[in-house]
């Protein structure tokens, strides 16, 4: 499995894991110039970014310390454009935060951290 098709795995287990919790999926992939938001999810009165992080192995460490000061500047960067594009269609009392997934596939076994609240 190349890398785009597992890290698409591990972004569809994450889907599915935040389907389960209750969120629901606003969108995925959302593209900018300046960068990309892997899922952008609501839960009530709640609008969270979503950062995934899929690793087969944990020698290079967790997912999750892949999200370093430049990539969490970069997504808030993002988060900020989402709101002004979508400001008409969003609730004006919404809280927002971001979190990161960090989905580790060895085989058989998946382990899915999620990180509420991350950055």
């Amino acid at each position: 499995m190349n890398h785009k098709a597992f890290g698409d795995r591990g972004e569809a287990l994450a889907r599915q894991y935040l389907a389960d919790k209750g969120y629901t999926i606003l969108q995925q992939n959302y593209r900018t110039k300046i960068g990309e938001i892997d899922l952008i999810v609501s839960k009530e009165d709640l609008l969270v970014f979503v950062e995934v992080k899929t690793r087969r192995s944990r020698n290079y460490g967790k997912g999750f310390e892949a999200v370093n000061f430049k990539k969490q500047q970069t997504l808030q960067r993002v988060a900020t454009q989402y709101l002004a594009y979508r400001k008409n269609n969003l609730k004006s009392n919404l809280s927002m935060r971001f979190d990161v997934m960090d989905i580790f596939i060895n085989g058989d076994k998946v382990l899915i951290d999620h990180i509420e609240n991350a950055f």
